[in-house]
């Protein structure tokens, strides 16, 4: 089967991965590679970069934690720009800010120059993450969020891998080259935030900007934080930050020179090993996600992730440790779908940058808190209680997943998809009512807390979904 666009966007038949999504998953899921290609070139020539000041490691690494916590600080104020602004508007400045302060640090005179830009170009980052990921979720209906999650992580994803070797084969010519490659990648993906996606995404997608959502953005994340299901969906990011992007990228390549005795050579191997595995499960997770529920496959992300970590803290050998981060690398693919796709069903369509901005935030806490708990426990006990610390965060997320309610809307509410493009769905018909409903919505934070209720229609009974 394939699908149409009308519209400047997309006017030609689409078929493969993104057959039947409308065309900002595609557009996004190209942004996204784009700038995760453009952060894999200059992130192995920082530490480099900046020792060249006369640093020492550790300011040199403090560096990429600048970016790190800037992105963390950022989050909130990202939300709340997107609330006011418009998705497509605050990712056009985001992605311009990296651009800008990337290229600028490429030029700098000093450590405390370069550490201030990429402490600016975190903030144009979570600028970038935020309104994307809110764009995206706005965009695509319920029973495609999945495939579509799937598709835009896919894109970092190989981004992320492709970035990497081109950025040491620049950084081996030049130290300040790959940050100037960096800002001219990035002036791409901004024009297609400012331009090409205004006509495509102004009537169905940037439902984010409108009067008075950003006056009580705080009072619906508020009333987000006691939805059992945002509290899983934020939970499972950050297990998946703190165990798979923290845990793995600080202590797995201590923990193959000290404990396994190997070379880097076997680092890489294993990561490139994970990221295959995670790879390959995102489009399937997604397709799961989509007709059997988010809840199941977050579940199932949090306890084989925990697996993975329990056979790195448990099992010796080499092969025993590329087999945990096989295992590590699916599980870790399942929690880079469901989660967002859940976030997407609370905010039905209706943006939300608050909520998304908290949701991230809660990813990148783990990424920067796990390698400093799992470093304190190497340092006071061992490797094998790093890795326990991340299993049990892991499972701490799969329990709070458990217990949390579905949040995928049943085929009846889905929304309708034509022959020549996607329809706006048409008013269900008002049923008489005997009595009135069981729950409230009088404001929006109320919609994250009510679950669903029953109208009572004489002999038959209608669902209402008040997410």
């Amino acid at each position: 089967m394939t699908a149409t666009t009308p519209g400047p966007l997309g006017s030609r038949t689409r078929s493969g991965p993104f057959r039947e999504l409308p065309p900002e998953a595609a557009i996004l899921s190209a942004v996204s590679f784009t700038v995760a290609l453009g952060y894999g070139i200059v992130a192995p020539a920082i530490p480099a970069f900046a020792r060249q000041f006369g640093v020492s490691v550790a300011a040199a690494a403090s560096v990429i934690s600048a970016f790190a916590l800037m992105r963390v600080a950022g989050a909130l104020p990202a939300g709340r720009l997107v609330d006011r602004f418009g998705s497509r508007a605050v990712m056009a400045a985001g992605i311009s800010v990296v651009a800008v302060s990337s290229a600028l640090a490429g030029f700098s005179g000093s450590f405390v120059e370069l550490l201030v830009l990429r402490g600016v170009g975190g903030l144009g980052s979570a600028m970038f993450s935020v309104s994307a990921q809110a764009l995206l979720l706005a965009s695509v209906p319920s029973d495609l969020r999945g495939r579509a999650s799937g598709l835009y992580s896919g894109g970092f994803l190989l981004g992320g891998i492709s970035g990497p070797a081109l950025g040491g084969i620049v950084a081996a010519w030049s130290l300040r080259a790959p940050f100037f490659l960096y800002g001219g990648l990035l002036l791409v993906p901004a024009g297609i935030a400012a331009f090409g996606l205004r006509s495509g995404s102004r009537a169905r997608g940037d439902r984010t900007a409108a009067p008075g959502r950003g006056a009580d953005g705080f009072a619906a994340l508020a009333g987000a934080l006691r939805s059992r299901a945002y509290r899983a969906a934020a939970a499972a990011n950050l297990a998946d930050g703190f165990a798979v992007l923290g845990v793995r990228g600080a202590i797995i390549p201590l923990f193959v020179r000290d404990s396994l005795h190997r070379s880097a050579t076997w680092t890489g191997i294993g990561f490139l090993l994970f990221a295959a595995l995670n790879g390959t499960a995102l489009l399937p997770a997604g397709r799961i996600a989509d007709t059997l529920g988010r809840r199941p496959v977050i579940v199932a992300g949090c306890a084989i992730s925990a697996a993975g970590m329990v056979m790195l803290a448990v099992l010796p050998g080499l092969w025993a440790f590329l087999g945990a981060l096989a295992v590590a690398g699916f599980g870790s693919g399942l929690l880079d779908v469901a989660p967002a796709a859940m976030i997407g069903d609370l905010l039905d369509g209706s943006g939300g940058g608050i909520m998304v901005a908290f949701y991230q935030m809660a990813g990148d806490i783990g990424s920067v808190t796990g390698p400093i708990a799992a470093g304190f426990l190497v340092d006071s006990a061992s490797y094998p209680a790093a890795f326990a610390l991340a299993a049990a965060v892991l499972g701490a997320a799969a329990l709070l997943g458990l217990v949390s309610p579905e949040t995928r809307k049943s085929s009846l509410l889905r929304t309708r998809r034509g022959r020549t493009g996607w329809e706006t769905p048409q008013p269900q018909q008002q049923l008489p009512l005997r009595n009135t409903c069981l729950c409230t919505r009088t404001s929006p934070a109320n919609r994250f807390i009510s679950g669903s209720c029953a109208l009572r229609t004489g002999t038959k009974t209608a669902v209402a979904l008040h997410l």
